[in-house]
C-alpha cells in the first residue's frame, strides 16, 4: 500500500449548528448525499455527525490536493459506515477520476468528535499496480 494523500480538517460544531440552523436543507442538501443526510438525522444529536462528515470531506479534498477546483463538488465525497465497520470515505465523479489519476485506489478515514469540535482525517492510498496504472495513463 502507498499512500498518495493525507488531509486533515477541524469543525466547530456550535458553527456548523449556527449554518445548519440558517440555511436548513439548503445548505444539506448542496453538501451532502441522501444517505450522509438520512445517518445524521438518525442520531438523537445530528449536528456533531453532520460536522464530522464535513471534516471527512475537507480532508478528502485536502488528500486530492485540489479542494473544490477542477470540476470537484461536495457531493462526490461521501461519508459511508456500516454498522460495526470503520468509516469510508467513497469517490464518485470527478473526485474518483482525480484519486485515479494520483495512483489512489480508495480512501481511508478516521472520525471523532468530542466537545466543540469534530476531526477528519483521510489518506488517499494505492497499491502498486493502482499507481503503475495511474503513471501509464498520464
Amino acid at each position: 500500500m502507498r499512500i498518495n494523500g493525507i488531509g486533515v480538517d477541524l469543525v466547530n460544531i456550535p458553527r456548523m449548528r449556527d449554518v445548519i440552523d440558517r440555511w436548513r436543507d439548503r445548505f444539506l442538501q448542496r453538501v451532502f448525499t441522501e444517505a450522509e443526510i438520512a445517518y445524521c438525522r438518525a442520531r438523537r444529536d445530528p449536528v456533531p455527525h453532520f460536522a464530522a462528515r464535513f471534516a471527512a470531506k475537507e480532508a478528502g479534498l485536502k488528500a486530492l490536493g485540489t479542494g473544490l477546483r477542477l470540476g470537484v463538488s461536495w457531493r462526490e465525497l461521501e461519508v459511508r459506515r456500516e454498522r460495526g465497520q470503520a468509516p469510508t470515505l467513497v469517490l464518485s465523479g470527478r473526485s474518483r477520476e482525480l484519486g485515479l489519476a494520483r495512483g489512489g485506489s480508495r480512501m481511508l478515514l478516521a472520525l471523532s468528535h468530542e466537545g466543540e469540535y469534530a476531526l477528519a482525517q483521510a489518506m488517499l492510498v494505492g497499491d502498486e499496480s493502482t499507481n503503475d496504472v495511474a503513471r501509464a495513463t498520464s
